[in-house]
């Protein structure tokens, strides 16, 4: 068993839940990161901080008071993400900073500081939770789909900057997963039924699997990527959408 701390930022709800759930058994300390200060407070068995990963002190000052006061952190997952739904043309200045300022700066943030204390000890490992419009043009959410695109570049490059310190960084893309996030887009009842059989005139094919995921077949790959069972595996995006994106 690991003796170290494993950081969720985005672990209140969804995707990040689940991850929690798989990585208790594992880890010494598990402390999760979120905005939503309601559904912390429900979480069990973790330590929470209340945090706007805009801001780049408030980060720093967290992740330097996990490393002091609960342990040093080998594993970070990062979860925390927003949607705009809508054409690019019709994408205000303000929802595209807001998307580039969470899904992009907010990573930068949170990775730019864990990885400080990282490269001290030459040890750790981080998943990106990314998204497969960032390999695959979306009608609706091209906004989106720019912003992940540009959080897994920069988690490729972020690999490779580490690497000689003996720090993982991958990505891990989900498709259409059971979470607030999805359900959101959908109009009626039929929602899920409509992604997983798909509609070419918006140009989209269907999930291959005929359903779509559950956070926990998410989880699964994150849990995986931090084992030692993948201790060479660097730089990858790993697409979890049912083959929705057709291999691309």
């Amino acid at each position: 068993m690991h003796k170290e701390v494993a950081v969720v930022v985005g672990g209140a709800n969804g995707i990040g839940f689940a991850t929690i759930q798989q990585l208790k058994a594992n880890y010494t300390a598990i402390v999760v990161l979120d905005y939503d200060e309601e559904a912390l407070r429900k979480l069990e068995g973790v330590t929470t901080y209340c945090v706007d990963i805009r801001d780049g002190q408030v980060v720093q000052h967290t992740i330097d008071e996990i490393e002091e006061k609960i342990g040093a952190i080998t594993a970070l997952i990062h979860v925390a993400g927003v949607l705009v739904v809508g054409d690019v043309c019709d994408c205000s200045d303000e929802e595209w900073d807001r998307l580039f300022d969470i899904n992009v700066k907010g990573v930068f943030h949170v990775t730019k500081h864990v990885a400080r204390h990282m490269k001290k000890r030459a040890k750790g490992a981080m998943v990106i939770v990314g998204s497969n419009a960032a390999s695959t043009p979306r009608l609706d959410i091209g906004a989106y789909g720019a912003s992940k695109a540009a959080t897994i570049r920069y988690c490729q490059s972020l690999g490779l900057e580490l690497a000689p310190y003996n720090i993982r960084c991958n990505i891990v893309s989900p498709g259409s997963t059971r979470t607030s996030m999805q359900t959101s887009m959908w109009q009626d009842e039929r929602g899920e039924k409509n992604v997983i059989h798909g509609n070419l005139e918006r140009y989209k094919v269907g999930i291959p699997l005929g359903k779509i995921a559950n956070p926990i077949d998410i989880a699964n790959v994150i849990s995986f990527l931090l084992s030692d069972l993948a201790n060479h595996i660097t730089m990858e995006n790993i697409v979890v959408d049912g083959g929705a994106t057709l291999g691309v």
